[in-house]
Parts: C-alpha cells; sequence; structure tokens
C-alpha cells in the first residue's frame, strides 16, 4: 500500500487532498493527535491510534498529545487524576503497537512559555463566543451550560497545533469544527494552517456514540471473554449503517489483517456493503457521503 492509501484509508475527510499530497512529498512530516485522559482506552481511541500508526508507516513523525489540561478545562477531574491517567494512557497507546511515537504532557508546555498564552489571548480577540461554543458542541461536557473555561479550550488546542510545529492535526470528525478554527484563524498569528485528517466516530455497543462515561465500550483491557460477551449483546440490526458490530470488523479486524486486496474479498464474501463513497470537496479534500454537521 503506497503512503497516500495509509495516510487516507478509514478516513470521512482529508482537508484537502491536495496539501496531503504536498505533505507526502516532503522529507520530514509531523502529525499530531490529542486525547483528553481516560480511565479506559476503547475501541474508539482505537481509529485514530490505528490512523497515527498508518501515517507513522506513510513516513511521518508522530507526536501524541496528553491533553491534561485540556480535560481538566473540560471538567474531567483533577489535574492530579488527570495527569495520573495521562501516564496511563501512553503505556495503553505503545501496547497496541504505536512505537517511536513522541509523547507530549500538554500542561508541560502549556502554562510556562509566555509566548503560548499570548498566543491564546491574540486568538480570543478573533474568534467570537458563538463560534467558540458550537466548535465544542460535539466535544464538550454538558454545554447545555457552558464554561469559560470550554470556550478557552478549542483555542487552546489551535496553539498546540502551532507550538507542537505540525503538519497535520488528526482526529475524529467531531473535531473538525476546531479544527476548522485554526485553519482559518492560525495565519493571522503567523502560522500555516495545518492539513487536517478526520476519522469516524464508531458508535458503542448500544448503538450510540462509543464513550468511557457510558460504559457501551469494549476495552483493550477486556478479555477474550469479555469481549466475546459484549460482542454477542452488542446492538446489531441489519438496516442500520453505523451498526457496531460491522464497524468493529470495518476498522479494527480487518485492516490489520489483511493486505488490501484481501480486505476487499472478505468484505464481498461476507455481504457488507461497501463502503460510503469519497466525494470531492471544493478545494480538493473529500468527504465519504455520510451526515456530518458543518461549521
Amino acid at each position: 500500500m503506497d503512503s497516500y492509501a495509509l495516510a487516507t484509508r478509514n478516513t470521512v475527510e482529508v482537508v484537502t487532498d491536495e496539501e496531503l499530497r504536498s505533505v507526502l512529498a516532503q522529507d520530514k512530516k509531523r502529525v499530531y493527535a490529542g486525547y483528553e485522559p481516560s480511565g479506559e482506552i476503547h475501541l474508539g481511541h482505537l481509529v485514530t491510534i490505528n490512523k497515527l500508526i498508518d501515517l507513522q508507516n506513510a513516513g511521518f513523525q508522530v507526536v501524541v498529545l496528553l491533553a491534561d489540561l485540556h480535560a481538566y478545562l473540560n471538567r474531567k477531574g483533577t489535574m492530579e487524576e488527570v495527569r495520573e491517567l495521562a501516564e496511563y494512557n501512553r503505556r495503553c497507546f505503545e501496547a497496541v503497537g504505536l512505537k517511536d511515537a513522541e509523547f507530549v504532557m500538554g500542561s508541560d508546555f502549556q502554562l510556562s512559555p509566555p509566548e503560548y498564552q499570548l498566543d491564546v489571548l491574540m486568538l480570543s480577540q478573533r474568534i467570537t463566543i458563538n463560534r467558540a461554543t458550537r466548535s465544542m458542541n460535539e466535544v464538550g461536557r454538558q454545554m447545555e451550560n457552558p464554561t469559560v473555561s470550554q470556550m478557552v479550550y478549542p483555542i487552546m488546542q489551535m496553539v498546540d497545533i502551532a507550538r507542537l510545529n505540525v503538519d497535520v492535526a488528526l482526529g475524529g470528525i467531531d473535531q473538525r469544527k476546531i479544527h476548522m478554527l485554526a485553519r482559518e484563524h492560525l495565519p493571522s498569528i503567523g502560522v500555516k494552517a495545518p492539513l487536517c485528517i478526520h476519522t469516524p466516530i464508531i458508535n458503542g455497543l448500544d448503538g450510540k456514540k462509543m464513550a468511557s462515561s457510558s460504559g457501551n465500550y469494549i476495552s483493550i483491557a477486556d478479555s477474550e471473554e469479555t469481549v466475546a460477551k459484549k460482542m454477542k449483546k452488542a446492538f446489531c440490526p441489519p438496516e442500520i449503517e453505523e451498526n457496531p458490530v460491522l464497524q468493529t470488523l470495518k476498522y479494527h479486524v480487518f485492516p490489520p489483517a489483511s493486505a488490501p486486496s484481501a480486505y476487499t474479498a472478505r468484505r464481498s464474501s461476507a455481504a457488507m456493503s461497501p463502503s460510503p463513497p469519497m466525494k470531492r470537496w471544493k478545494g480538493g479534500h473529500t468527504q465519504q457521503e455520510t451526515s456530518i454537521r458543518q461549521i
């Protein structure tokens, strides 16, 4: 599989396709993904982790932001709690195959240099409360009554992209609004707009969004017996496109188990419906024809 195919497989959007081809041609290229520390690393996290491994195999240096300060701003626990979870998560990422990545603790560079905070303040002058709130709607907790800290969250994420000196921002499609803010506003502080790659959000075993707080997930720490028991009880209607059982097969079983040609053959023999077609967007990026909220 060539580097472009590795970079784009199992994604829903690349912003933009021309920029991706240009970055792939560079000798040195960096991609980052940020993770709020979580008690359990589950198959939802593994979608982006697997994509980081794909990008690593495509020649990228991978940077993983352990976003302890973001988790604190998003009301996920005390700083002590989230930092402890961040170290546990790092070990989990390595255990599932993400080797030789650069792991960065957010608070190690977000709190001390005045330049970081100055960038946050400059961007905060350019972004309205409405835009900041909309960008957080899909990633924030208790957004029916948001706090000021949750308005700072997306602006910090934009500055992370700048300060980590990366070419690509990777995230689930729920990160799209924040990434589009970064593309729009980072050039105003002298930083190149990042290439953005978005992966799907897979459903939990009950057919709803997979989340640690919902208990509807398969953890990477689950035993074989536990996984089998959970899968047997999983929501699996044949007429639902986002069927969690089929999503588990598509994103976690088939890609590492077979080459692209074998993958296609196995999908066909299992009578699975094909992936939604990719459509060309103005500006060159592509997106699967699925329902996605726009900024």
